[in-house]
């Protein structure tokens, strides 16, 4: 299991690391003129991932709370 860095942030340490050291290749290629699409839709799809993720967390504390 891997813990998020705060209650209310989705991603846990691994996917903030991960989107850290996009975001710098991003900046790297940014300077030098390239294209950055292909890194900023991979940040994208980890952002996604860690809400559904939460989503999917947060509606089950609900329905257990409801029981």
């Amino acid at each position: 299991m891997t813990v998020a860095l705060t209650d209310k942030d989705p991603h846990n340490l691994s996917e903030l690391a991960r989107v850290v050291v996009l975001g710098v290749r991003i900046q790297r290629r940014e300077a030098r003129g390239r294209s950055t699409k292909a890194l900023e839709n991979r940040v994208d799809r980890i952002r996604e991932e860690a809400q559904a993720r939460e989503d999917a967390r947060a509606a089950a504390r609900r329905k257990q709370q409801g029981k």
